[in-house]
């Protein structure tokens, strides 16, 4: 996610929105899922628990989704964000998505 001044919640730090980190979170797990369904069809999602481990700066984010149950009809995606040090995550998130495979 590059980083644009109307994504800063806090300005007195200045930090990230959780909010946006959230989104990011999301739409890694939908993406990675969508990769490995191998699928065009969107997921819908059941819950996401996000963690913030700590503030996000005012600099580019990453995300990489891991799928890490792929069912019938449910499957579990674990994410991390980070921004300079993928070792330094930001925040984590797990998923769970309801899937429709292609007829």
């Amino acid at each position: 996610m590059r980083y644009a001044p109307h994504l800063i919640g806090n300005p007195a730090l200045p930090a990230l929105h959780g909010g946006t980190l959230g989104a990011l979170l999301e739409s890694a797990a939908v993406f990675s899922l969508l990769w490995a369904a191998e699928t065009a069809l969107l997921p819908k999602t059941i819950t996401i628990t996000v963690d913030y481990l700590r503030s996000a700066g005012p600099r580019d984010t990453s995300a990489r989704g891991i799928v890490t149950r792929l069912g019938r009809r449910v499957a579990a995606v674990r994410v991390e964000a980070w921004q300079d040090d993928r070792a330094q995550l930001v925040a984590t998130a797990t998923a769970h998505f309801l899937i429709k495979r292609e007829a």
